[in-house]
Formats: structure tokens, sequence, C-alpha cells
């Protein structure tokens, strides 16, 4: 195999290993959410889902960017031979994130009061949100040292670690609020209002699992650091770079590479959080009842949101392992090496995205029954609706990600701007015009991702003069996804026939449908043999599909 042809296999395999851990987690993060709903139910899924938003952005303004800049620096020393560069970085990051992650905690602890009363219209978030306010510490010293180790090349430490987050996440979730959903109710019971105060405390206990989760995250890096420490300081010893740079020159850097990602990843997730405000200002105007437009909100986070992210997670981490690897390319002026790895990338996602949207779309409401039991025609009509915005996020993350690797970190800024105030604009005509309630939410941010996806791809063409390649890319996994799409639907009506178990004829259609995917993907030759060999439990597929004649 050619050295470029390694590196391709290598930067999909680490993009897949990072992959896998987040579809892990969030398949964890899926399940402990059906017992955290029927704990706190509807509204409390409001409180925790409010909480969560605002904790999400002040975590993006302090910390969310640093993994990113740190795995970038870091793998451009040591690309150069740079150790001691790379391990000041690491030190200069971790002081960087020390500083930011205590800021924006205390800032959510005393501001909690005021954030969600006055902005966030949900005044009984605040236990929810006050409780997250030491994690934005915890995480910001755990995302320095995952993009240490991003950036020298692994994703296993970070695999590895998000699983157990998700894991002790889960279990202190679930186990914390129930206790604190009885003790509210005691709470609420003595001020005469029993099932809200109930729900806030429940939720509170909720986020405690998040907490607790990156605290034992960060241990176990932290750990595989100091296993790791004597062989970088192996490497350092031999690094004959004679003028190691300043900690004020890596300030410099590191807020130079931070601001722009900062700037994108926030503006780009800053949707959700301004979304809240604006549903819950204009519902209340409109005259919705506050405990309606709480419940249509806890469905939207709770539910709806839920089952959308898990695939849209493998894109996150299809970016994140981008970055590093197309900045080394891209230093070393291997534009062909780059446009390789971006198509490969594109390709990767494509063939993941795409069935899930059409699988989630044409099942929703037998998985909303399988997983939260809800038969509701809401959460329903908000997944079939928005169902297609699980490939547009997907690959506008990762453009953001290909975008920030080649070195137009102001790109995926501007990009996001533009498309916020649009997005804005469309939510609020959809609401006051049509009166689409939560629905006009769902459309708003289908129409973000979808523009997003346009102006990313509009600037990749043009900083790279790069074009993608169609047919194996889009054609044939829409295709595949279409044929499958009316196997599932079919499957799963003639198993409701024959046992009417929804449990059963669920799992049966989806495993059908992903055998049928696999099998048409293979016929129609929108995957070789070659790609194969870089997915997770790639040798497997490529045994099967030999068998069947079809490799």
């Amino acid at each position: 195999m050619s050295k470029t042809r390694k590196s391709e296999s290598n930067f999909l395999v680490q993009g897949s290993i990072l992959a896998v851990a987040s579809i892990i987690s969030r398949i964890i993060g899926l399940l402990y959410r059906i017992p955290l709903k029927s704990i706190i139910g509807d509204i409390g899924n409001d409180y925790y889902g409010t909480a969560m938003e605002i904790y999400s952005i002040l975590l993006l303004i302090s910390s969310y960017s640093l993994p990113v800049a740190v795995s970038k620096l870091v793998s451009a020393r040591v690309a150069r031979g740079q150790h001691k560069n790379a391990y000041r970085i690491f030190k200069g990051a971790l002081l960087f994130a020390l500083v930011s992650g205590i800021t924006a905690g205390l800032i959510v602890f005393f501001g909690a009061d005021f954030i969600t009363t006055y902005i966030v219209n949900t005044p009984l978030s605040i236990f929810a949100l006050q409780v997250l306010s030491p994690t934005l510490l915890i995480v910001a010293l755990l995302g320095v040292v995952r993009g240490f180790f991003q950036g020298m090349g692994t994703m296993m430490p970070s695999a590895i670690s998000q699983l157990l987050e998700q894991i002790i996440n889960a279990v202190f979730s679930v186990w914390t609020a129930y206790m604190l959903y009885q003790y509210g109710k005691k709470i609420g019971a003595v001020l005469g209002n029993p099932a809200t105060y109930a729900e806030a405390y429940g939720a509170a206990g909720g986020t405690f699992g998040t907490g607790a989760g990156a605290f034992v995250a960060l241990l176990f890096t932290l750990v595989v650091f100091f296993i790791y420490r004597p062989v970088y300081t192996n490497k350092i010893s031999k690094d004959k770079e004679q003028k190691p740079e300043s900690y004020g020159k890596i300030f410099r850097v590191l807020l130079l590479t931070i601001l722009p990602v900062l700037l994108s990843t926030t503006i780009y997730n800053i949707t959700s959080f301004l979304d809240t405000s604006v549903f819950k200002q204009i519902a209340d105007m409109q005259g919705y009842k506050v405990k309606e437009y709480s419940t249509m909100w806890g469905i939207y986070v709770g539910e709806y949101k839920v089952l959308t992210n898990v695939p849209i997670a493998i894109a996150s981490s299809v970016a994140a392992s981008s970055v590093p690897s197309l900045s080394t390319a891209f230093a070393s002026r291997h534009i062909s090496d780059v446009k390789r790895k971006v198509a490969y990338s594109i390709r990767f996602i494509m063939i993941i995205a795409i069935p899930c949207a059409v699988g989630m779309g044409v099942l929703a409401s037998p998985i909303l029954q399988l997983l939260f039991q809800d038969s509701r025609e809401m959460p329903e009509h908000m997944m079939q609706i928005g169902a297609v915005s699980i490939i547009f996020y997907s690959l506008s993350t990762l453009s953001n990600g290909i975008l920030q690797g080649i070195n137009r970190m102001n790109v995926p800024v501007k990009n996001a701007a533009i498309t916020l105030v649009l997005h804005m604009g469309v939510l609020a005509a959809l609401m006051y015009s049509l009166d689409l309630n939560i629905y006009a939410v769902v459309w708003a941010n289908t129409f973000f991702s979808f523009m997003m996806c346009i102006l990313n791809g509009l600037a990749i063409r043009k900083y790279l003069c790069y074009r993608q390649e169609m047919k194996r890319t889009f054609v044939v996994p829409t295709i595949c996804a279409a044929i499958m799409g009316g196997v599932v639907y079919g499957v799963y009506l003639l198993f409701m026939k024959i046992i009417n178990i929804n449990a059963i004829a669920t799992t049966i259609s989806i495993v059908v449908g992903a055998s049928v995917y696999f099998f048409l993907l293979l016929l129609l030759r929108g995957l070789r043999e070659k790609e194969l060999q870089s997915f997770p439990m790639g040798n497997l597929l490529i045994k099967i599909g030999k068998k069947l004649h079809l490799m």
C-alpha cells in the first residue's frame, strides 16, 4: 500500500474509531433519556433541555473550541518534529482552560436566575443550570487533554473517555433524577406546587450526571497521559529545536486559532438557545399556556433532538478527526491528498446519514413508541418533517471541520452568521404567519442546516478548486435508501399484521432495512473494497460482500 493510501486509511480509521465511540455514546445517551423522561415527564424535559442549551452556549464560549485548536496546533508542530513546542501548547492550553472554565462556571452559577427568568422564560430550570456550573471547568480541562491526543494522531483516549463519560452520565442522571424528583415533591408540597418542583428538581438530578461523567472521563485521560508521558519525554529529549516558543506567543496563537473556531461553533450552535427564547416568547404572546409550550419544547428536546443527534454525532466525530489530518496535509502543500481526504470523509458521512434520515422518517411513530412509549402525533410529525435535516446537519458539521482544517477559519463564521439571521427570520415568520408552533422550529432548523451546506460547499469548491464526486456520494446512497425505506415500511406493516407487537416489528424492519441497504450499496458499486477496509468492521463486511458475489 502506498504512503498516500496508508494516510487515507489511517485518516478514516481514526475518524471511524471516534465515530463508533460517538454512536455508542449517543445510543447510551438515547437509552438513559427513556427512564429519565418517564421520571421527569415532558415539562421536566423542558427544564432539563433548557438548562443544557444554556450550558452548551457557555461551554462553547469557554472551552468547546479548545480540542480542535489544541489538536490543530499540536499536529502542526509534531509534523515538524517540534515536540517541545507541542508540549508547551498543551500546558498553555491547560492554563487557558482553567481560567475560562472557572469564569464560565461562576457566570452560570450566579447568573442562572437572570438567564432562566428573563432570557429563556423558564424560571424553574435554574436548579438544573446551577448544578451544571462546575462541569464547565471539568469539560474545559478534558477538552485540552483530548485535543492533545488527537493532535498526536490517536483517537483512542478520546473514544474510550467518551464512552466512560456517557456510561457514568447515564447511571448518575437516572439515579439522581429519581432521588431529587422525590425530594422536589416534598418541597413542592410545602410550597403548594408539588408537580412543578418535582420536575424541576428531577431535571437538576439529570444534569448532575453530566458533571459526574465528565469528571470520570477527565480522570481517565489524565491517567493515560501520565502513562504516556515517559514516552513523550523521550521524544522531547530528541527534539533539536533550539528556540522554543514563548508562552506569550503560544497564548496569542491559541487565541488566534480559538476565536474563529469559537465564533463559528457558537453561531452555528446558538440557534438552539435562541430558538428556546424566541419560541417561548412568541408562543406566550400568541396565547399558548405555559404548560402547553413547555410540553411542546420538552418533546422537541427530549425526543426529537435526542433521536436526530445520534447519526449527526458521526459527522461531528469525523469532523474532529479531519482537522489535524487536513491541517498537516495542507501545511505540507499536499493539495491532492487534502482533496482525497475531503472526498473520503464526505462519502463516508453520506453513506450513513442518508439511510438514517430515510429510516427515521419512515419509522417515526414505531421508533417513538419503541423508545418512549409515545404514540402522539406531534413527535411523529416532528420526526417526519425534520428527518432530512440529519443529512444537512451531518454535511454542514463536516464541512465546518474541513474549512477549519484548510485554515479558512473565518469562512464558517461568516456563513453561520448569515444563515443565523435568515433562520431567525424564517422561524418568526412561520410562527407569526402560519401559527406552526413547535413545527416552525423544526422547519427553521432544517432550513438553517441546508443553507450551511450550500454556503460551506461553495467555499470548499472555491478554496480547494474541488468538486465532490456526485454519483457514489449522493445518487447511489439515495437510491439505495429510497428502496430500503419502501422495504422497511412493508416489513413493518407485515409483522404488525402477523404478531401486532410494535417492538418486534420495528426491530425486524430495522435489521432488514440495514441489510437491504448494504446489499444494494455493494450491488450498485456505491462502496469499494479499499473504502470498506477503513470502515468499522470493514473486513467482515468485505467477506460478506464476497460471499454474496457483490465484490
